[in-house]
């Protein structure tokens, strides 16, 4: 059972969400959260699987809100899903630095809301990714200094090609058939990336992709 926390601020969102998402059999929406704060408080009481964090919100906002959970070591287990527009700027880029393990349109399809859940609490792939290799490409393009990250020196040859190809935004299905590698060598292949970085998700290794110059936006289209 997948166990969701909805933060948002309006009442009628949250509601919406909660109806979608508890039609299903293996999902439980576990509580509600007003704003940031209170989405931290009921994480560390309820231990959700999977945020579905609005960025807006009064006093904390979800920003915020995910930085303080990626970086708690009780809730290294939760996963913050975005929800956003694409009109939001500097948030997303920053809700990448601050953890998110991505995101999620608010007006999206039901469908694509439950895919987004599951894919999250599996922790497999970068939610919606033709959403994220969007927001990838315009907001990478603010990294102005890429400055060399010696962590990157654990990875092997394969590792770190297999690192560009997260850091595109693809799954580990995609990266699999482009490297013509089985799926299950793809997952491995990225589980060992993010132990040795020390990333808490796949998002966290899109970061440092660009921020230490491993990749530049739109290099997979080149």
């Amino acid at each position: 059972m997948i166990r969701v926390l909805l933060a948002d601020d309006q009442r009628l969102v949250r509601a919406g969400f909660r109806s979608i998402l508890e039609d299903e059999d293996d999902i439980e929406v576990v509580g509600e959260a007003p704003d940031g704060q209170s989405a931290i408080s009921a994480c560390r009481e309820l231990e959700p699987d999977v945020v579905l964090m609005d960025i807006r919100m009064p006093g904390m906002d979800g920003l915020e809100a995910s930085r303080a959970i990626a970086g708690d070591e009780r809730l290294a287990s939760v996963k913050v899903v975005i929800l956003t527009t694409f009109d939001l700027d500097d948030y997303v880029y920053g809700a990448l630095r601050a953890g998110a393990t991505g995101f999620l349109v608010k007006d999206t399809e039901p469908e694509e809301l439950l895919q987004a859940v599951r894919v999250a609490a599996r922790g497999d792939a970068l939610i919606s990714p033709s959403i994220t290799r969007r927001l990838i490409a315009e907001f990478a393009g603010r990294v102005k200094s890429p400055e060399p990250d010696s962590r990157l020196g654990a990875l092997t040859e394969r590792e770190r090609e297999v690192m560009r190809l997260v850091a595109a935004g693809l799954t580990n299905d995609e990266i699999a058939a482009r490297l013509v590698l089985a799926p299950s060598t793809a997952k491995t292949h990225v589980s060992r990336i993010m132990s040795k970085l020390g990333a808490r998700d796949r998002s966290q290794v899109v970061v440092l992709a660009y921020e230490s110059g491993l990749v530049s936006p739109g290099w997979l289209a080149d």
